[in-house]
């Protein structure tokens, strides 16, 4: 499954540039109206100051930000440009296989969030890949 001792993923910080810096639709896996969660916050910082549509993904399919929630990427009308996790990474294998069946350009995995497999095979399918680290720390290295 997952491999997280031998690293072999290493982030291009020209790849986090383009991704931080063009505005583009992210789907938010994870992302509720907790507020003691993570994606909220991120998410929000994305879209208010990035100019990111942002689109919640979760197993409710809440609302969030004022965008309507969808239950998993394959229900998302129309073209999803990042594929954000805020999931485990037990789990985010499947995430990640679910962003390259719908043709997803990238998948970023947040801060804690390792799965060498499945970066692996979102870059034999074509896809872009941050691993491990969140947009809010990328920022400032911009």
């Amino acid at each position: 499954m997952s491999t997280t001792m031998n690293a072999s993923h290493a982030n291009d910080p020209q790849v986090i540039r383009r991704l931080l810096k063009t505005p583009a639709r992210w789907a938010v896996v994870g992302l509720s109206n907790n507020p003691r969660r993570v994606a909220p916050g991120v998410s929000r910082v994305l879209q208010e100051e990035l100019g990111m549509k942002i689109v919640p993904v979760s197993l409710r399919a809440d609302s969030v930000l004022g965008e309507p929630g969808y239950r998993k990427l394959a229900d998302i009308p129309g073209h999803v440009d990042v594929v954000d996790c805020f999931v485990n990474s037990q789990r985010v294998g499947a995430i990640v296989d679910q962003a390259i069946e719908i043709g997803a350009d990238a998948v970023w995995l947040q801060l804690g969030v390792i799965d060498e497999d499945a970066a692996k095979r979102a870059k034999e399918a074509g896809l872009e890949v941050v691993m491990n680290t969140c947009p809010l720390i990328e920022l400032p290295r911009l």
